[in-house]
């Protein structure tokens, strides 16, 4: 436990470094930003409104520190719902510009694969994600909501980073509320918890959607 404890510390210490080094994300022009479908929607979800391959490179890289999407490979939902490749990667990173603009390491990405396929996910090792643009808002209770309802807890997130942790136990130190301040928990009791640190200010919670 305590070992978890130190990795997961460390990693998100690493996170606060590499997110102070980097120079803020410039928001995309509002004609090049994508629909996006919930805070883990992946591809076969929305797509991208018309941008060229350069541009949809530009902003999945927006997503996470310089030094990370830099050498990331570049992902885009194909018209198939497969994973269509706009530039490969040299260290193990993905980065996608859509449904929602995120940068994801190995462990993340085999994580959001069984989120997809809904299956349980093999967590052998503590992941972690960007998504330096923040995200349209998903459910803090139900990982497949799609909308806003009057209990399932809706909660839009500015920048932040996201951690996996094999030990599941290591949740039950954090909270759920996402306006608490600091790290929390979303889908906790769900085998798709996982942790959520903001880097900005939360908004405040919409009054049917925010959690309590």
């Amino acid at each position: 436990m305590r070992k978890t404890v130190a990795a997961v510390t460390g990693c998100l210490l690493i996170a606060a470094s590499a997110l102070l080094a980097q120079t803020p994300a410039k928001q995309p022009p509002k004609s090049e930003t994508p629909p996006a479908a919930g805070h883990e929607a992946m591809p076969h979800a929305a797509k991208p409104a018309s941008m060229s391959d350069a541009a949809k490179i530009k902003l999945a890289m927006s997503a996470g520190p310089a030094d990370v999407s830099r050498h990331a490979a570049i992902m885009e939902p194909g018209p198939d719902g497969k994973m269509k490749e706009l530039r490969a990667g040299t260290n193990g990173w993905m980065c996608m510009p859509a449904p929602e603009v995120m940068c994801l390491d190995k462990e993340w990405q085999g994580w959001a694969d069984a989120w997809m396929s809904k299956t349980d996910p093999s967590v052998k090792g503590v992941g972690i994600g960007y998504m330096l643009q923040g995200d349209k808002g998903a459910s803090n209770t139900d990982p497949f909501a799609t909308a806003a309802t009057a209990d399932n807890h809706w909660v839009v997130s500015p920048a932040h980073v996201m951690v996996l942790t094999p030990d599941t136990a290591m949740l039950n130190a954090l909270p759920t509320d996402p306006h608490a301040g600091g790290p929390f928990v979303m889908w906790k009791g769900t085998k798709y918890a996982h942790i959520m640190v903001p880097t900005a200010a939360m908004p405040k919670p919409a009054a049917a959607g925010g959690a309590k």
